[in-house]
């Protein structure tokens, strides 16, 4: 016969520390197992390229690349390594995010003001932007402005000179720019060079590439678009009561957004604005489609040369990554500094 005492202790839940064990356990287990199949995926991989006589291997990075890459902001010939034709490719991919993110972010905080305006025209032309600019696809809209670029703008000869020393054709944006003189300190020997046509193109100054250009546009204004509906919610999300107290203290609208909503906005808009920086730097992998330099499409020209995917892949993966949780890792560092600054001051 039990007594009440032993039927207690049959219903007595588990210890705490016996299910965080078991939950170990288990986590222990799934991790073997995820180790295990890639371990045999990889095996596997290796073994079927070993057979069909395939190099595998990072080794090709020391090899000469041995084909030109159009656009370069780092010095590189056909002679050089294929490792530094892939920072040239990673270089102009850092470029093109990092100049993308910041016109995006200039744009999209305008345009999402924009709708909170008293004023409907403005208000309309900014909504009809979004929905436009949200619904087309980005890769339509690159190849919208390449073709813009390339087939509407006349060809060098009779470029337009919309501004003295600025020129525009369908080889591009040509600007004066500054140019140093060798053999002098960085401090001197600076002069303006403005381009000038010889031949069939410009040459001198600055030029700015159809592809760089299709790029940057269709990256701005299709970032800018989800960024400006990030702006207006995080802006609509300060109490009403903030607004009222400025006006009360005798600010001006302009004043009030400045000062006083738009630093407790920045806690709401900076988590979502990570998102869109980190998709507008994937998105840059689009370039390969019309031409653009960029670490996709040097890879892949090298992948076409040495026949090594699996490492090509591997690479191109390696450095999304790795830029990816760069960028997650500064915007939250920041978003944390707001969050405490906010407490602080709350």
């Amino acid at each position: 016969m039990s007594t009440p005492s032993d039927s207690r202790s049959q219903r007595r839940p588990p210890r705490r520390s016996d299910t965080n064990a078991r939950a170990v356990v288990w986590q222990v287990l799934l991790l073997l197992t995820v180790v295990g199949v890639a371990a045999f995926l990889v095996s596997t991989l290796f073994d079927n390229l070993a057979a069909r006589r395939v190099a595998t291997g990072f080794g090709f990075l020391e090899e000469e690349a041995g084909f030109a890459i159009g656009e370069s902001l780092i010095p590189y010939s056909p002679t050089d390594t294929y490792l530094r034709a892939i920072s040239v490719g990673l270089v102009n991919t850092l470029f093109v995010s990092a100049l993308g993110a910041v016109l995006a972010t200039l744009l999209g905080v305008a345009i999402g003001l924009a709708r909170l305006a008293r004023n409907s025209l403005l208000t309309g032309v900014a909504g009809a932007y979004i929905e436009l600019i949200r619904n087309i696809p980005l890769l339509l809209q690159l190849f919208f402005w390449y073709a813009l670029f390339t087939e509407t703008l006349p060809r060098p000869r009779h470029a337009w000179e919309p501004l003295a020393g600025v020129f525009l054709s369908n080889r591009g944006m040509h600007l004066p720019w500054p140019v140093h003189e060798g053999g002098q300190a960085w401090w001197a020997g600076w002069s303006w060079q403005t381009p000038v046509l010889e031949g069939f193109n410009f040459v001198g100054g600055l030029t700015i590439s159809p592809e760089l250009a299709a790029l940057l546009m269709g990256l701005v204004l299709y970032t800018a678009a989800f960024m400006a509906e990030i702006v207006r919610a995080g802006v609509q999300a300060v109490g009403r009561g903030q607004w009222q107290a400025g006006v009360a203290l005798g600010l001006t609208q302009h004043q009030v957004l400045r000062t006083i909503v738009l630093p407790q906005a920045l806690r709401i808009i900076v988590p979502p604005m990570t998102s869109q920086y980190l998709n507008l730097t994937k998105n840059s992998s689009l370039a390969v489609a019309i031409g653009y330099p960029d670490l996709v499409s040097v890879v892949n020209t090298g992948i076409l040369q040495t026949g090594q995917a699996v490492e090509g892949v591997l690479i191109i993966m390696a450095a999304y990554l790795t830029v990816s949780l760069t960028i997650s890792a500064l915007m939250n560092l920041y978003n944390h500094r707001l969050t405490r600054r906010g407490m602080r001051n709350g």
